[in-house]
């Protein structure tokens, strides 16, 4: 599917993405008041023809992962669902490191659909649930969608460049334009409101705004490669195999180093690597079936034993919010 930043008609038939789609969904069997809140997610591709000279890594990329996602409520339950969404991007956010976000309110654009007086309720509904939320916000004037406002969620990376991740967007617009309906409590047919929303935006962007924040040093839950067992030498290598293969059975991921080279030439090519956790087995850990841990910044060893250490890192293989 291919989008674009100007609003065209050829764009209005098209996007979002995923609209008609997750309409189709909704009018399958009539709906009433009860089914709502319905949320409709998924994982969609975009394609656009960025120009060459503005690519610029995973940052800025003609085809990205969008978690694209719609709600379809009622009017009064506009500001809750908002408000949720907001909590659950916030919560995602701070996990993952991001503490100052940015909060952006964009009202409507010259260029849109819709009759003003939708766009006043839209923005109205939108705007009350930005305040609930209680967090600093801007107003970026004429900045939504061309058929919504929207909340942007805005991020900081390392060098101080802002980067627009989640989203949340207010459309009273396009489920008349494509026949959504429900039955309201009064058994009268209405028409329900859709709020897009993306809690990352590009999956893209974010994994590289991830990676620059932290300098490729993850915390240990979401470092791609958690572990790396490293046997003083071949004698050890059996035992250095095993620890590995409980590790991975723990759910941490690693590999066992068992190139020709010497322990320190191992711990600074790992250690260059920003590997959190460097596990090293000689024959002490053998006799004694424990480990010697080496954490990533640090010269300090600690020896424990290994179901001890799968149990304490185990617990914290997991989002902050879920320790």
């Amino acid at each position: 599917m291919y989008t674009s930043e100007t609003p065209d008609e050829k764009v209005f038939a098209i996007k979002p993405m995923n609209c008609p789609g997750h309409i189709q969904v909704f009018n399958q069997g009539l709906k009433s008041y009860r089914d709502l809140p319905l949320r409709i997610t998924e994982f969609g591709k975009v394609h656009r023809y960025e120009p060459s000279g503005a690519l610029h890594g995973l940052l800025r990329v003609r085809a990205f992962t969008q978690d694209d996602a719609h709600i379809f409520c009622s009017e009064d339950q506009i500001t809750s669902e908002c408000l949720n969404v907001t909590n659950l991007i916030l919560e995602i956010y701070k996990d993952l490191g991001f503490e100052n976000v940015i909060l952006k309110y964009a009202d409507r654009p010259e260029v849109r659909v819709g009759e003003d007086e939708i766009w006043d309720k839209a923005e109205a509904s939108l705007l009350k649930a930005v305040k609930a939320s209680k967090l600093e916000y801007s107003i970026n004037k004429g900045e939504g969608a061309f058929y919504g406002p929207k909340i942007e969620f805005v991020l900081r990376d390392a060098i101080g460049r802002d980067w627009q991740c989640g989203t949340v967007q207010v459309d009273l617009n396009l489920p008349g334009r494509l026949d959504a309906s429900y039955v309201d409590k009064d058994g009268t047919k209405k028409v329900p409101v859709m709020l897009h929303r993306a809690l990352f935006g590009s999956l893209e962007r974010f994994i590289g705004i991830l990676i620059e924040n932290y300098a490729g040093k993850f915390p240990f839950w979401i470092s791609p490669l958690q572990t790396v067992v490293i046997p003083i030498s071949e004698d050890f290598e059996e035992y250095a195999k095993k620890v590995s293969n409980k590790i991975r059975e723990a759910g941490i991921t690693s590999m066992v180093d068992l190139k020709n080279h010497n322990l320190n030439y191992k711990i600074r090519d790992h250690s260059l690597a920003k590997i959190p956790l460097l596990i090293i087995c000689g024959k002490k850990e053998v006799d004694s079936n424990s480990v010697t841990i080496r954490r990533l910044d640090s010269n300090k060893q600690e020896n424990m034993e290994l179901n001890s250490f799968l149990k304490k890192f185990s617990a914290l293989n997991k989002a902050p919010s879920n320790i």
